[in-house]
């Protein structure tokens, strides 16, 4: 079953600050690409670039955050956000009551064929169009 994985969880991975999210992270990331079930977006790579070298207290090395994107686009299948996601992403922003950064990380997992979203940034446990929204740290 396809995962879709947000920035977030991609983010902890790293993220040397919070050691049991960091673990959890590592889980994750290491069962979906083992099972090739891992789904990103180009939206996901990007705001985990940007966070990796502009928000930590202690950011990556501008080579070391590159090498990240590039392991995650080679572990995983890589969703781009085009037209038609963004079309669907503004549609979903009338039909519940979610950012319109959301609405794209939703768009594109439902693109991506996955059955589950990743992320701590949902209700977990809520479903959207078949999409099952799972907090990995909860």
């Amino acid at each position: 079953m396809a995962s879709f994985v947000d920035a977030n969880v991609l983010i902890y991975f790293h993220d040397d600050e919070e050691p049991e999210k960091q673990a959890r992270a590592e889980e994750v990331i290491e069962r979906e690409s083992r099972a090739g079930t891992m789904i990103l977006s180009t939206q996901v790579l990007q705001e985990f670039y940007s966070a990796a070298t502009r928000k930590w207290r202690e950011p990556l090395r501008v080579e070391e955050a590159e090498r990240s994107v590039r392991r995650f686009i080679d572990i995983s299948t890589v969703i781009q956000v085009d037209v038609a996601v963004i079309l669907a992403a503004i549609s979903r922003t009338r039909n519940m009551s979610i950012s319109f950064w959301d609405a794209l990380i939703v768009e594109a997992a439902i693109k991506g064929g996955a059955k589950k979203l990743l992320t701590e940034d949902f209700n977990d446990g809520e479903v959207v169009d078949g999409l099952e929204i799972m907090n990995p740290f909860a």
